[in-house]
């Protein structure tokens, strides 16, 4: 089965079960470019983040997940069916490198969470290098991507949750290399946290549809 064929079966089945759990709304969906190598930046707080990212976003995801995900009997099939990029955390995994760089040379949208791990704080955490790296070695766009609402999400609570897509950024006037990586990734934190902020506010207010998310 091919990644396209597991996102179109997958969206209106697990997709569907998200909308049911999670009450997921979008807010900025149009700006996500319609073709073309994209790197999401998305902050991370549960689990549930990854499907309700994936049946909120207009494009399929070949997300990037710790390897150990890839080992669980029956879990890693699956994932990898979708896409899946496995990744050693804090290791210099250069096959990962290589594979999310094919991604967005590709055509298709690498979604990373960018802190790495999930945050147990219940707001973003510092970001890791890896989506700017990416998207300034293949010269893709970044779309910044908050999540709000699933650090509260449990079983029996439902809790609804919200995601804001950010301006698609590009960084064309940074080098290719460790001082380009850090500027980048600094800029991208700050767009997350900015979007993580307004997504506070709008549940705050009731979460009325339609909004437009700061830039």
């Amino acid at each position: 089965m091919t990644s396209e064929t597991a996102w179109r079966y997958g969206r209106p089945t697990l997709g569907g079960l998200a909308r049911v759990l999670a009450r997921p709304m979008a807010f900025g969906a149009d700006r996500v470019p319609a073709s073309g190598g994209l790197v999401y930046a998305i902050n991370h707080l549960h689990w549930i983040d990854v499907p309700v990212v994936g049946v909120l976003s207009p494009r399929n995801i070949d997300y990037v997940a710790k390897v150990e995900a890839m080992k669980y009997p029956g879990v890693g099939d699956f994932i990898r069916q979708f896409g899946t990029i496995a990744v050693r955390r804090g290791e210099s995994d250069r096959d990962a490198v290589r594979l999310m760089r094919e991604a967005a040379r590709d055509g298709r949208v690498v979604g990373l969470f960018v802190e790495g791990t999930r945050q147990k704080s219940g707001r973003p955490g510092p970001a890791q290098p890896g989506a700017a790296m990416v998207a300034l070695q293949e010269d893709v766009p970044v779309v910044p991507i908050a999540v709000y609402g699933t650090q509260f999400w449990k079983i029996g609570n439902f809790a609804p949750c919200s995601v804001a897509f950010g301006e698609p950024v590009t960084f064309p006037g940074l080098p290719r290399n460790g001082r380009g990586y850090k500027e980048a990734t600094a800029e991208i934190e700050r767009r997350i946290n900015v979007l993580f902020d307004w997504l506070a506010d709008v549940h705050l207010r009731g979460r009325s549809p339609g909004l437009v998310p700061p830039v």
